[in-house]
């Protein structure tokens, strides 16, 4: 596989990756494409070795995961294996439940995920955590990011920064990614455009975000993986994923 640091969350490919044969067809087109990389996301049961085996076959590789509350909480030692299986040494918190969107929630999760990072850790893996807007609310005159980074282990506790979502928040998505320097081996990059008057996702490089100053921010920071999201598509999202590559390339990523 070649050095590449684009990769592609599935997530953006969700509803053509609910079963094996679709994730077979996924992952082939994926590759095809132009990605050497993936994350995994939102993607139907499969058997962990049956998607190894596929992914050896297109000659992909998994940089991370996105995992839900409840797999770190109940679920851990089966995570571990599986990822194991892949080959992935990044995980991350896809969002904190509803129920723990607060201020007490944010304090716990800073201590909890410390906790998962430090059993990731001595398993040679990371921790991460991947942001929405509403993590820019403030509680008791924080916010929830400032809770979760001030309060999580600085060593352990690492960032998924969003850069859609930063910016959809109020927020400086460049500022942001160098605030993380060191702690942040993951970037999610999607776009921001208004469209009928109203904030709307679109292929990176086709909206209005700072992409020079977020890149030259990954940089700063030591990002490892520039992941492609794009929640919502307005044309066919293999096209989407397709744009956004090409546009990153030609910013200079590789």
């Amino acid at each position: 596989m070649s050095s590449s640091t684009i990769a592609l969350t599935l997530y953006t490919l969700r509803q053509f990756t609910q079963n094996a044969t679709d994730i077979a067809q996924t992952l082939h087109r994926v590759k095809k494409i132009g990605y050497d990389y993936v994350q995994f996301s939102a993607m139907g049961a499969v058997e962990p070795k049956e998607l190894r085996k596929m992914l050896d076959g297109e000659g992909l590789g998994v940089c991370s995961t996105h995992v839900s509350y409840a797999t770190l909480r109940d679920s851990f030692d089966r995570m571990v294996e599986d990822h194991r299986v892949w080959g992935a040494k990044h995980v991350a918190l896809a969002s904190l439940p509803q129920e723990m969107r607060n201020y007490e929630g944010y304090i716990r999760y800073a201590k909890e995920g410390s906790e998962f990072a430090k059993k990731l850790a001595t398993l040679g893996a990371t921790l991460s955590y991947h942001n929405h807007s509403f993590e820019l609310e403030k509680h008791n005159g924080r916010r929830g990011l400032d809770i979760l980074y001030e309060d999580g282990d600085p060593a352990l506790f690492l960032g998924e920064i969003d850069t859609y979502w930063i910016q959809h928040g109020g927020g400086d998505p460049a500022a942001w990614i160098a605030r993380l320097k060191g702690r942040q081996p993951l970037v999610h990059f999607k776009d921001m455009v208004i469209y009928d008057g109203k904030q709307t996702m679109t292929e990176v490089g086709e909206g209005n975000l700072n992409w020079p100053a977020i890149i030259d921010a990954c940089h700063t920071a030591g990002v490892q993986w520039h992941i492609v999201e794009q929640d919502v598509c307005q044309r066919d999202p293999f096209e989407s994923v397709a744009i956004s590559l090409r546009n990153l390339k030609a910013l200079g990523l590789k």
